[in-house]
């Protein structure tokens, strides 16, 4: 057993928290510019009364991410937001700073769905809880 093994738990508490973080502080940088937003999204075609939703998923599911409360469900509707935001928001050919946030966008959806496939770990909610089961072990 190597040195990552012995410290596969500590990771994946710091990856959570890590990938966690752009969506907790997206989802209250929206609160606090909220009219700024809706602008935003309605000049993107989305309409501003969703922003409730997307400040839910952003700050709730960064949340549950972060403290591994319903992780795996959390981090799928995270990855499917990752991908739906990156379409609407920066798929922008042209523009290479647009398309580094594409993705960005992507990779966020691929660390979440590794933690659909894998679970949020031992430090987590879940599995103080117990509804933490290793998807990997049978």
């Amino acid at each position: 057993m190597d040195i990552l093994d012995k410290a596969s738990t500590q990771i994946q508490f710091a990856g959570r928290l890590l990938i966690a973080y752009i969506f907790v502080m997206a989802g209250w940088g929206k609160i606090v510019g909220y009219a700024g937003t809706v602008a935003y999204m309605e000049a993107k075609g989305i309409p501003g009364a969703l922003l409730p939703l997307v400040i839910l998923t952003e700050l709730g599911g960064g949340l549950a991410v972060a403290v591994g409360f319903q992780a795996r469900l959390a981090a799928f509707l995270l990855a499917g937001f990752s991908i739906v935001s990156a379409v609407v928001f920066h798929y922008q050919p042209g523009d290479q700073a647009q398309m580094i946030g594409f993705m960005k966008n992507l990779a966020m959806a691929g660390g979440f769905l590794f933690i659909v496939a894998n679970g949020p770990g031992a430090w987590s909610m879940d599995a103080l809880i117990g509804t933490h089961k290793n998807p990997g072990v049978a």
